[in-house]
């Protein structure tokens, strides 16, 4: 049977465009756009992820969210117009598990429900010890350790055997800061010495290339100032 999605959203047209890219990637679906008989419809098909917009005419997504969560614990990711980092905090808070905002890349939106089902499914990596841990998969960002391959929203990258090790690390420490001295000398293996924070420096540059991050908000490799780099789950 085919995992089966459920899109809740009160705007017609981007509750059709999920559909029609969460089909054919082979899902099943179940769209509603208002939250009359969304609980109804979990109780007897039983979804196994959930995408909610947070403005619906009837019921606003936090509310039912916390619905859903009084009995259900497969993945949801809220969808809004709104960008205030409340509103993100709010959600995560209740029990979300990802968060994006319109307007919104619908490749971007089909890679993070992968990568939800992923961890819920199959991965759950962090029951693992970290020797085990072959793949990662952040947001859609997935490094394969076995097959030595990177992809970005199932995109293939194209790096170099230092890049790759770069970004597996901070990927094995996610969630924690990398120092660039430890970054250095873990990847390279040499002793850091005073300019080789500029190498690791244009190293992270060009990674963030790749990955074609906003160089003042990249949504992966963040620089913690004067401390060094970190990649968030």
């Amino acid at each position: 049977m085919n995992e089966s999605i459920l899109i809740v959203d009160d705007e017609k047209e981007i509750a059709d465009l999920i559909e029609v890219c969460l089909k054919n990637e082979g899902y099943q679906v179940y769209k509603f756009y208002s939250g009359e008989g969304v609980l109804q419809c979990i109780a007897e098909q039983h979804p196994d992820l959930a995408i909610l917009d947070v403005m619906l005419p009837d019921i606003d997504g936090f509310s039912l969210l916390q619905e859903i969560r009084k009995q259900y614990f497969f993945p949801v990711i809220m969808l809004t117009a709104k960008v205030e980092d409340m509103d993100k905090i709010m959600g995560l808070t209740l029990g979300a598990d990802d968060y994006i905002t319109k307007p919104f890349n619908p490749l971007e939106l089909t890679a993070r429900v992968k990568t939800q089902l992923r961890r819920y499914k199959r991965y759950n990596q962090e029951d693992k010890p970290k020797a085990e841990v072959q793949i990662y998969d952040i947001r859609g960002l997935l490094i394969n350790r076995e097959t030595h391959s990177c992809t970005l929203y199932e995109q293939p990258l194209n790096l170099t055997p230092l890049e790759f090790s770069i970004l597996w690390y901070l990927c094995e420490h996610k969630g924690k800061v990398v120092s660039s001295e430890e970054l250095f000398e873990q990847v390279w293996g040499e002793k850091y010495l005073e300019n080789s924070s500029n190498t690791v420096m244009a190293h992270i540059g060009r990674l963030r290339e790749k990955l074609h991050e906003p160089a003042k908000h990249p949504k992966f490799i963040k620089t913690i100032w004067g401390v060094g780099y970190k990649i968030e789950e």
